[in-house]
């Protein structure tokens, strides 16, 4: 099995995306949990160039890496300057980094655009520079800046700042598609061709993903040779963002044989993917391959039924590998196979009951029809089900509700709701205000509660959702509403639909306490 040295430059380049700003204490912790995983190097930033990199290198001495090398980002001297003098390579010794990643110039066109110096003075800056930080005893990684590019467009002299690099004593010459513009027949084509001229140099690979294919590149470039991979937890970078780590690590391990991380790291990369998410705040994308909650999400009736038969008929993996898991989708595509499996997962009881399973998917697709979605509802679903089999007494019967909004003459919006529930025989009145209308139809609601289910007290909102179903309807169109609920055990999410924002909410928020008192009262019976 063949090593793939994995470098993370998520809290550098990917710190470059648009709308993501890491604090140091961010960075702190995005390079532990990165570390425990097992990555080979974790870029953390450039040092002099912003204070918060500075602060964050003198902290990160503290951390006491385990398997991680910390590295500092920097680029060559600058033109007519000693490398001793530079400030910039000056302030990566003074992190007191054991690795470092520099870039330079590979591109002509860069080096007499953007440099404006020639290019055997770029071919000195690239020396002397790698030459000074091996003198300090650092590591260094060098970043062809553009190489792809460059070599296209001058071949000879793209060869040349590359050997430059390792002659001055570089361990890896990394080749970056900065663009982000290549395909992976170009990659292919032009590493195999490099790693035959220079056989006993050692690459890395470097990709952007402008053009969809930094993973496929980045997987490409290993299978010509590279040893190195960079990219980023997510792919988060600049523009359309860095190669996903999250995508190529399990490629390369699980279905190429390379050992990227060690294997007991490869089931929590789900984790190391939503922590990150969670870091940057960034709304987590579902459909991401092998760590998105929807990778392994079935929801056609045919899928669902074969891979009960055998995974692998609709399943590139096992998705525990990778710390996932297989969910299986109700909707109005469903057939038998969902409900049975989506029976099975939530303890309904409806075993091989072929007439009660047609039940609750005739029921699905009506309500479905009305504009109800129960993916992402298992709540709502549970109480659907239960429902549909005529196997539910519910906690308590709505009575009626009334909702007020009010603005005074100080500019101050007060929302107050008003509830009447029956609640075991007996008549409950309560008022309550809110942040919002929906903030109070939720206090009043928990208010009339408590005295009798006093465990509703541990539900917490954590999300709330609106979307509009039929927009042509204009301010008439329905809404759909969705709750992410969840006690100190369990979060599940329940849905309401209706042209009025209010009781959709009201559907969902009642959903949501009666799905919490019918899996207690369920459990409480168990234990009897």
């Amino acid at each position: 099995m063949k090593k793939i040295m994995i470098f993370d430059t998520t809290l550098r380049d990917g710190s470059q995306g648009a709308g993501i700003s890491f604090s140091v204490e961010d960075k702190i912790k995005i390079a532990k949990a990165l570390d425990v995983f097992g990555i080979d190097y974790i870029e953390g930033g450039w040092p002099g160039s912003n204070p918060k990199d500075e602060l964050f290198f003198a902290q990160a001495k503290k951390i006491g890496l385990k398997n991680a090398k910390l590295t500092a980002f920097g680029s060559t001297r600058r033109k007519g300057c000693g490398a001793g003098e530079d400030k910039s390579l000056r302030a990566i010794v003074a992190s007191g980094v054991k690795a470092a990643c520099i870039f330079g110039k590979t591109w002509d066109l860069h080096v007499q655009y953007a440099l404006k110096t020639t290019n055997e003075e770029n071919l000195k800056m690239i020396a002397d520079s790698i030459s000074f930080l091996k003198s300090k005893k650092i590591e260094v990684i060098y970043d062809a800046e553009h190489f792809f590019d460059g070599y296209k467009s001058n071949k000879e002299y793209a060869l040349q700042t590359i050997k430059a690099a390792w002659d001055a004593g570089a361990s890896v010459i990394c080749l970056c598609e900065t663009n982000g513009g290549m395909l992976p027949s170009d990659i292919q084509k032009i590493t195999g061709e490099v790693k035959s001229v220079f056989p006993d140099m050692r690459f890395g690979i470097h990709t952007h993903n402008d053009s969809g294919c930094a993973v496929a590149n980045s997987i490409m470039a290993v299978e010509e040779g590279c040893v190195m991979v960079q990219g980023t937890i997510n792919g988060l970078g600049e523009r359309c963002g860095n190669a996903n780590l999250c995508s190529i690590i399990p490629a390369l391990q699980i279905k190429r044989d390379y050992k990227c991380v060690p294997a007991k790291s490869l089931a929590k990369l789900t984790e190391l993917s939503r922590y990150v998410d969670e870091i940057a705040n960034i709304v987590p994308n579902d459909s991401k391959p092998y760590v998105g909650r929807n990778a392994f999400a079935h929801k056609a009736g045919i899928h669902v039924s074969a891979i009960e038969r055998h995974s692998e008929t609709y399943e590139h993996i096992n998705p525990a590998l990778v710390g996932n898991e297989r969910r299986i989708l109700v909707s109005d595509l469903s057939g038998k196979s969902n409900i049975m499996s989506k029976a099975c997962e939530m303890a309904l009881g409806i075993d091989n009951a072929a007439e009660k399973a047609c039940k609750v998917i005739d029921t699905v697709k009506s309500m479905e029809n009305q504009g109800y979605q129960y993916e992402d509802a298992d709540g709502s679903f549970f109480l659907l089900t239960k429902k549909a089999l005529e196997d539910f007494k519910p906690f308590f019967k709505l009575k009626s509700y009334r909702v007020a909004v009010e603005k005074n003459t100080e500019g101050k919006i007060v929302s107050e709701a008003t509830v009447k529930l029956e609640i075991k025989g007996k008549e409950e009145h309560t008022v309550a205000e809110g942040e919002g209308p929906v903030n109070a139809l939720d206090n009043c609601l928990r208010k009339a509660l408590i005295d009798y289910y006093p465990e509703i007290k541990n539900i917490v909102l954590t999300d709330f959702k609106v979307r509009v179903i039929n927009s042509e309807a204009n301010t008439a169109a329905k809404v759909r509403v969705l709750i992410e609920s969840s006690d100190s055990a369990k979060t599940w999410g329940t849905i309401g639909v209706n042209e009025n924002i209010i009781d959709a909410s009201w559907q969902a928020l009642s959903d949501s306490v009666e799905y919490k008192l019918i899996k207690k009262d369920a459990h409480a019976k168990r234990k009897k």
